[in-house]
């Protein structure tokens, strides 16, 4: 990974999931990322909406929503809430602002990097991968509450098949091409595409596995986990 950044795309899941903040996740995460700072490593973390987001979305469909736009938007604020939650709990580290749209270029040099949600249209895995574009990253890791992606929805199929290995052309057949506000994919259909077009890696693992985190840093591809490329 150029000049050992890394960007990671943080499912907002593993901030804030079912049962409230995941208190356990959020000390181990921060004690990961120093560790791995003082490595030599500079971080690009894209947070996403996650529980809170679908949440805010469900209730404004309730109540008559449906303009997928505005339904966007409202996903993106939360993320901007995860975002600057996140760079707090680092303090200094991180870089004063986050990213909130495609034409923020700040000049980074401090070591950790936030970002949310940009416009509508798909969600912060597409913002992870510009950002990896930009700062010359091989590698997305997207980290969720999920071990792998599936060749289909485990919770509706009993014979769905976990992948560990797949193509950018096969995975794109799962997802699709349409992006819907609120989806929860292992890796949104606008950002595999542009994933795809740029030569990308992406990993897909549960964020809750750091030992394997420290592995992919490392470039080592036997985890638990899926890659795309």
């Amino acid at each position: 990974m150029k000049n050992k950044i890394v960007v990671l795309s943080l499912g907002g899941s593993l901030i804030n999931g079912t049962n409230g903040f995941n208190l356990d996740f959020l000390k181990n995460f921060k004690a990961f990322i120093l560790s791995q700072v003082k490595a030599g490593y500079r971080f690009v973390i894209v947070c996403g909406g996650g529980r809170v987001c679908r949440e805010y979305q469900n209730a404004a469909k309730a109540v008559g929503v449906k303009n997928n736009a505005d339904l966007d938007w409202i996903g993106i604020y939360t993320t901007h809430f995860n975002a600057n939650f996140m760079k707090v709990l680092f303090g200094k580290l991180a870089h004063d602002q986050i990213v909130k749209t495609e034409s923020d270029k700040f000049k980074w040099t401090s070591k950790l990097l936030f970002s949310g949600g940009w416009k509508p249209g798909h969600s912060t895995d597409y913002d992870a991968v510009v950002l990896a574009k930009r700062y010359g990253a091989k590698t997305v890791v997207n980290l969720s509450n999920i071990e792998y992606v599936f060749d289909k929805d485990p919770n509706k199929f009993k014979d769905a098949k976990k992948i560990e290995n797949i193509t950018w052309a096969n995975f794109r057949k799962i997802v699709g091409n349409k992006w819907v506000p609120g989806a929860n994919t292992p890796f949104d259909p606008i950002a595999s595409k542009e994933a795809q077009k740029l030569g990308l890696k992406v990993v897909v693992m549960n964020g809750n596995n750091l030992k394997d985190l420290a592995k992919v840093l490392k470039g080592n591809d036997k985890i638990v986990g899926t890659i795309i490329d």
